[in-house]
């Protein structure tokens, strides 16, 4: 399936009428939801939106309960009128409500808990981070009221918590991952690239050459964790994390594991916080 052109996608910008648009919708829905700083990424996350159902919402919100302290919410980068001429004829309807829409009260008085899958990897980084995505996202689905949620698989802990978000609270969704969405150089395409120098650029593949490696190294763990052992010693970036995990738990994988495993990559180039991320099979220590 994929959804026919969009011959006028509309802005929203308050819950009421997205809700009364949204309900005049024949057929299925998919909502993509975004912080905004929208590209190429972005559009293979739309793209696929397209084939899985018959309308599409994006959601362009830059949500504050993400941000924690050191992160400048307000410095993020936004440009609403760019990111709809992006979408414009792909999506049916752009969600873009201000922060007072979608939270009266800041901090809202009820909001929801990644648990401790959230406290984590970037969770341990970001204290918080991820009990603000899943209260947005718990908000934007149920705003949204979407058969299928698409998300990128770049941000692998994030869509494994979102997993559990949907199945624990069974919420009626389906979430759909799309893979990593590379530029010609292998850099994972991110909004945050935008803060990288030249030199940057060319210092963050050192991420994409361990996703590479470690790839490579599959299907023995040994030298999965071998090669991410050497990635650590890439000076080009101050690594935070390269690890190989449980794709359910996120817990660091054991020697016994077997089977699909989550490889896991953060650290930071010129201050800019990078991610990279790939699922390898396991079958033999």
């Amino acid at each position: 399936m994929t959804a026919a052109p969009v011959r006028d996608t509309v802005l929203v910008t308050t819950i009421e009428e997205l809700r009364t648009r949204r309900a005049a919708l024949p057929g299925t829905v998919a909502v993509v939801m975004t912080m905004g700083a929208l590209h190429a990424g972005h559009l293979a996350l739309v793209a696929r939106a397209r084939e899985v159902a018959d309308h599409v919402i994006l959601t362009d919100f830059v949500n504050p309960l993400q941000f924690g302290p050191g992160e400048d919410f307000t410095a993020y980068p936004r440009d609403l009128e760019a990111d709809l001429a992006a979408v414009d004829g792909q999506v049916d309807l752009v969600l873009a409500p201000s922060t007072e829409e979608m939270y009266p009260v800041l901090p809202p008085t009820v909001s929801v808990s990644a648990g401790a899958a959230g406290r984590v990897l970037e969770g341990a980084a970001r204290p918080g981070h991820f009990d603000g995505v899943v209260t947005v996202v718990t908000k934007l689905l149920q705003i949204t009221a979407p058969d299928v949620a698409v998300f990128g698989q770049k941000d692998a802990q994030q869509l494994a918590i979102l997993r559990r978000l949907v199945a624990d609270l069974n919420l009626p969704v389906r979430i759909e991952a799309v893979p990593i969405q590379r530029e010609g150089t292998g850099l994972a395409r991110s909004s945050r690239n935008a803060y990288l120098s030249t030199d940057g650029r060319a210092q963050a593949l050192a991420l994409s050459r361990a996703i590479a490696a470690a790839e490579l190294a599959a299907p023995s763990l040994g030298a999965v964790q071998a090669a991410l052992e050497t990635a650590r010693q890439d000076s080009a970036v101050a690594w935070d994390y390269a690890l190989a995990v449980d794709p359910v738990t996120l817990a660091p994988v054991g020697p016994e594991h077997r089977g699909e495993t989550l490889v896991v990559l953060a650290g930071y180039v010129e201050g800019t916080r990078l991610l990279d991320a790939a699922v390898v099979s396991v079958t033999a220590a």
